[in-house]
């Protein structure tokens, strides 16, 4: 695990996770629903095969919502409501959209009040949907490790304790 503090530009922390396993991205996406409120948008981003939606279906079962926690790539945005009065998650998958209009047209501003919303493929789509969101961008290894950068953006996710949840995956 490696936390990288901000700089003096003023950037980002980073908190760094390595998850050995789908297993342990699946572990990371339940540790992290411990965190997660309603209003809350997470922007997943890495290639084809990173663990993006292997990291939904653990913040899924964290959440405890109803129904299997699949890719949406063909319906692009699927609402898994909650079985225990908590948020819903709201999975929505960016790869076919062209641009931030594109994610607009899907009326997400509607659910995200009351939901977790995670936003795969998202980076350079969804940054307008919150000024508070958490960024999570994934490196896949050839020995099929991955690094996780958990980036918190603005006030909501500062005092989350990211480092609490990157040394549990280490």
């Amino acid at each position: 695990m490696t936390d990288v503090t901000a700089t003096a530009t003023g950037a980002p922390v980073v908190h760094e996770v390595t998850a050995a396993t789908d297993g342990a991205m699946r572990a990371l996406g339940r540790d992290l629903a411990a965190l997660t409120r309603a209003g809350d948008v997470l922007i997943l981003s890495g290639p084809l095969g990173a663990g993006k939606t292997t990291f939904t279906q653990g913040l899924g079962e964290g959440l405890r919502v109803r129904g299997s926690v699949t890719s949406p790539t063909f319906i692009i945005s699927r609402i898994h409501p909650s079985l225990v009065g908590g948020p819903a998650l709201v999975h929505v998958d960016a790869y076919r959209l062209g641009g931030p209009d594109e994610i607009d047209d899907i009326d997400l501003d509607m659910t995200i009040p009351d939901s977790v919303t995670v936003v795969e493929w998202g980076e350079g789509v969804a940054e307008g949907l919150s000024d508070d969101r958490l960024e999570v961008r994934i490196e896949r290894h050839p020995d099929d490790t991955r690094t996780v950068h958990l980036i918190p953006v603005g006030d909501r996710w500062s005092d989350v304790d990211l480092p609490g949840i990157a040394a549990g995956r280490g």
